[in-house]
């Protein structure tokens, strides 16, 4: 059976949308406990029923942007919130994200331009 244009574009769609589903999901979960390490790309895309390559390839050509991308900036987004809504401290925030704390502020002064100790503070004087 061949599959239309249409047929593939709707899959390509649902997978997207799948993938940012899982990534709501995990986060969440690794969060809360209930998941102890963030899974890799390919992990993800095995959990989901689709190949590495796939996923890659589907979501860069839906969103423009590798999965990675998407990925750093849910955790990040997460980060975000926890160091506006909680009064944890910062290396308790990288630890809940299982990062080293001064990977974790690596990692967030590369996605956002500051660290989290500048981002908090901004929070603090609004």
């Amino acid at each position: 059976m061949i599959k239309t244009e249409q047929e593939i574009l709707k899959r390509s769609k649902e997978i997207t949308q799948t993938y940012f589903q899982f990534l709501d999901k995990h986060i969440a979960d690794v969060v809360s406990g209930k998941v102890r390490d963030f899974m890799e790309i390919n992990q993800v895309a095995r959990e989901l029923f689709i190949s590495h390559k796939h996923l890659t390839n589907t979501i860069q050509k839906e969103t423009g942007n590798h999965p990675c991308y998407f990925y750093d900036q849910k955790i990040i987004d997460q980060a975000k919130r926890m160091l506006s809504e909680t009064d944890e401290s910062i290396s308790e925030i990288a630890r809940i994200l299982t990062y080293d704390p001064s990977n974790f502020s690596k990692f967030f002064k590369k996605m956002t331009g500051i660290t989290p100790g500048q981002f908090r503070n901004s929070k603090k004087k609004k």
